[in-house]
């Protein structure tokens, strides 16, 4: 299954979603879909918030460029394009604290570069 996360007509994503890495997440994910939110940038990071409740579920401390994570104490929705301010060395994207990751980007997630603090975004189904 596959979403599309639009941000302010500046970058948009496709995303495979990976129910087996984190089933319940992904479920309460497309339960509250349409989502709009307001994207946030920590390093390169896109985070927003999600109406969603889950706990830590296969919870990772690094993930891969392109990887779209939950993030339980945030309640918000990351999608990691290159390192953050707690990656510890080069090449390595280390979220703030460990994600849940739901799916994976088809597209080149770079083009999440263009986000700024405050865009608009939103997360449908594709």
């Amino acid at each position: 299954m596959e979403i599309i996360v639009e941000v302010a007509r500046k970058a948009r994503v496709k995303v495979e979603l990976m129910p087996r890495l984190a089933p319940q997440t992904v479920r309460a994910l497309l339960r509250a879909l349409p989502i709009q939110s307001v994207a946030q940038r920590w390093g390169d990071e896109v985070y927003f918030s999600v109406p969603v409740q889950a706990e830590a579920e296969n919870a990772q401390e690094i993930v891969e460029k392109g990887d779209v994570g939950y993030w339980p104490p945030g309640k918000a929705l990351c999608l990691f394009f290159g390192p953050t301010p707690s990656s510890r060395q080069p090449g390595e994207i280390r979220p703030a604290s460990p994600v849940n990751v739901v799916g994976r980007a088809l597209d080149d997630p770079r083009v999440l570069a263009a986000v700024t603090d405050g865009d608009p975004i939103e997360v449908r189904l594709a």
